[in-house]
């Protein structure tokens, strides 16, 4: 399996727990692995044979943008499920991360690895 990957994506949204989180945008941070077949792209050099990575960035930022959840647990399993149920995507993994959530850390987050659903292939 070949691998589309988004690296370092920052999207602004409300999410956390606190009042003061629910009161501002904060940025969330992702990268994405994303498992596919690319050689129908790369013998047609035809962008609707690709997963086109643009199309899925565009949606994700959409969707985060419009969303308030609370956890980052949440907002991890909500992008997973568009992008395998939207994209034809086979496999992800996804870092999210929420920088600057815990003092004197760089970044926290979680790491999720999902599969589309064989009832869907």
């Amino acid at each position: 399996m070949d691998i589309v990957y988004i690296r370092e994506l920052e999207i602004k949204t409300i999410i956390g727990i606190f009042d003061l989180e629910r009161d501002q945008w904060q940025v969330v941070s992702l990268d994405l692995e994303m498992g596919t077949d690319i050689r129908a792209a790369a013998s047609t050099d035809n962008i609707e044979q690709a997963l086109d990575y643009k199309a899925v960035a565009k949606r994700l930022i959409d969707f985060v943008e419009k969303s308030e959840f609370y956890l980052v647990e949440t907002l991890a399993e909500r992008i997973a499920a568009i992008v395998l149920e939207e994209f034809d995507v086979k496999w992800l993994k996804l870092r999210l991360g929420k920088p600057g959530a815990v003092t004197g850390s760089k970044d926290v987050g979680v790491i999720i690895e999902r599969r589309a659903s064989s009832a869907s292939s």
